[in-house]
């Protein structure tokens, strides 16, 4: 159930009641000016139950509380010890007078998280990052409009959470996990039928024999490996016969989740076995996240990640996430549906796109050339000897409008949590990711307008 919340009360007023002034300059006040939390609070109020269950945390106090967490880098128990603690985060988050009560458990940011996924964050970050669409006057109806502004495209990997995934450890994780489920459903047959053989301390002993060696043999990995799936194709046996009796019930819903993802990955490291390769179709690296896919980056830190493929683009200085995929893509084909969306927000074409050397495909390439767009880059083919000194000069502000976005991406990955994401269900990760580029904005945000106070205050704007 959900009731609509009441407007903010003011600063003063705030602080009057717990018996002290609040500063109208702190930085939490500042960004809860930033945002239309009446707008939010129309919008999305649908997404709650009118009439039946508990009454829901208010909106504001649920996106507030997940922005607090992005911007200050907190787990999920210390967002919600900070905002007991700290009367601004408690007036950010629209909580009505001070108090010194806990807000809410802290396993309800998960909750949060599901409730305003990705889609729902994208909207917030559009509608207050995004300026309107410039009106056309009564005389140039007619006239296209000339095009104006960069669009900056990039795509960057935002690593899960997980253990770096080798073939033997992933075998030996599933063997224990098929074991333990065996045990759990042998329950229903106690006394009826005789426990099934799991060799459990043998199947161990071959796993470390492995796994503890300094140097690894490849032919020792792939004898090591045929002998785990060995004791996995009889471990699922013994769980198809127990299922057959009617004992599935006996397990958990995790352990049927994980028990589809078990058979889908023993299918794999099997074709990969047999085929004598070491790529599949969407791979399985983990278990407990079996969204999560390899991203080869070629990276000198990392040639491969684990994780979401993010594409974003920066507009007058702020990031937006255009899309998130957990499957390796070539980011290219997003070129023409982005530039046609800048169109539809700002009325024109951007001047110019800039953007890596692969977004300079021929059909991109066409494509900008058709709507007078500047395409950032060198020309396709080998390249030409007497290159003129404005296309060198033109190459070299373009690499550093290009370096905005490699910058968002290094400050998302270093102070917003992208480095490694820790959410681990597919659509909470998602909506972390997009998080981290609202929290980017916002702050941005505020520290324009610190600056531009500050240049009013000496005498340097006007």
């Amino acid at each position: 159930m959900y009731f609509k919340d009441n407007k903010q009360i003011s600063l003063y007023e705030f602080g009057a009641k717990a018996g002290f002034q609040l500063n109208a300059k702190n930085r939490w006040v500042k960004m809860s000016e930033l945002i239309d939390w009446d707008e939010l609070e129309n919008e999305y109020s649908s997404l709650y139950c009118r009439d039946n269950g508990a009454p829901a945390k208010p909106i504001r106090l649920a996106i507030g509380a997940l922005l607090i967490k992005q911007i200050e880098g907190l787990s999920d128990e210390k967002v919600v010890q900070h905002i007991q603690e700290n009367p601004y985060m408690q007036y950010f988050c629209g909580i009505k007078e001070f108090s010194y009560e806990s807000p809410f458990v802290p396993s309800l940011m998960v909750e949060f998280r599901k409730r305003f996924n990705d889609e729902v964050i994208w909207n917030i970050n559009e509608s207050t990052f995004r300026p309107k669409k410039e009106a056309k006057g009564k005389d140039d109806d007619d006239a296209p409009p000339s095009n104006k502004g960069n669009l900056i495209l990039d795509t960057t990997c935002t690593p899960a959470n997980i253990k770096y995934p080798q073939d033997i450890n992933l075998c030996n994780e599933v063997r224990e996990k098929t074991e333990g489920m065996v045990e759990t459903m042998h329950e229903g047959n106690f006394g009826k039928k005789p426990k099934p053989r799991l060799d459990k301390e043998k199947a161990r002993k071959a796993y470390l024999k492995v796994a503890k060696s300094k140097k690894r043999d490849g032919s020792a990995v792939r004898k090591a490996i045929k002998k785990q799936l060995s004791y996995i194709r009889r471990n699922l046996g013994y769980i198809d016969s127990l299922i057959s009796d009617g004992h599935e019930e006996l397990l958990s819903e995790k352990q049927k989740s994980e028990l589809e993802t078990i058979r889908k990955l023993y299918l794999q490291q099997k074709h990969m076995i047999d085929t004598r390769t070491h790529s599949v179709p969407d791979r399985i690296v983990s278990i407990s996240q079996p969204h999560v896919r390899p991203i080869v980056r070629g990276k000198a830190s990392a040639k491969t990640e684990f994780g979401a493929k993010v594409a974003a683009s920066v507009v007058d200085g702020y990031v937006f996430c255009d899309s998130i995929s957990w499957d390796a893509y070539n980011e290219s084909v997003d070129l023409v549906e982005l530039t046609e969306y800048y169109r539809a927000v700002y009325g024109f074409y951007p001047e110019a796109v800039i953007a890596d050397t692969i977004y300079r495909t021929r059909e991109n390439l066409d494509y900008c050339k058709e709507n007078g767009i500047r395409l950032s880059g060198p020309k396709l083919g080998r390249p030409r000897k007497g290159s003129s000194d404005n296309e060198k000069r033109q190459a070299y502000v373009d690499s550093g409008i290009r370096n905005q976005i490699e910058g968002k991406f290094g400050i998302g990955k270093i102070a917003y949590g992208l480095r490694r994401v820790m959410a681990k269900l597919q659509d909470t990760a998602e909506s972390v990711i997009s998080l981290a580029f609202l929290a980017m904005n916002l702050v941005k945000a505020l520290l324009c307008f610190v600056l531009s106070y500050y240049q009013f205050s000496m005498g340097w704007a006007f």
